[in-house]
């Protein structure tokens, strides 16, 4: 009998790219609002998160995938935690500050 595959890293792997693409979503309703309303400002933070959320889906998923698929450990790298971490947070407040802006 076969042992049973170890589905952990391909799970993570798939949250880090929600996590990418939540952040270019955000990106995205913020570039809408900014090219709707004409203001500049506003579409230079959109491009800020996209590239945030590009260097999250681009970089940090590929790597944290990588190294949970060799070590088979499941031990959280706490680099790559905090960065992911930080860009959510990151873009949360710039769309916080864009939103809270326009009123």
């Amino acid at each position: 009998m076969t042992p049973p595959v170890e589905t952990q890293p391909e799970r993570t792997a798939l949250a880090w790219q929600r996590t990418g693409l939540g952040v270019l979503a955000v990106a995205g309703l913020l570039a809408h609002g900014a090219v709707r309303d004409r203001d500049p400002a506003v579409l230079v933070v959109a491009g800020a998160a996209a590239l945030l959320g590009l260097a999250v889906l681009g970089g940090l998923a590929p790597v944290r995938y990588r190294r949970l698929a060799g070590s088979r450990s499941g031990v959280a790298v706490p680099a790559l935690v905090r960065a992911a971490t930080a860009v959510v947070v990151v873009v949360a407040v710039l769309a916080a500050v864009a939103v809270l802006r326009r009123q």
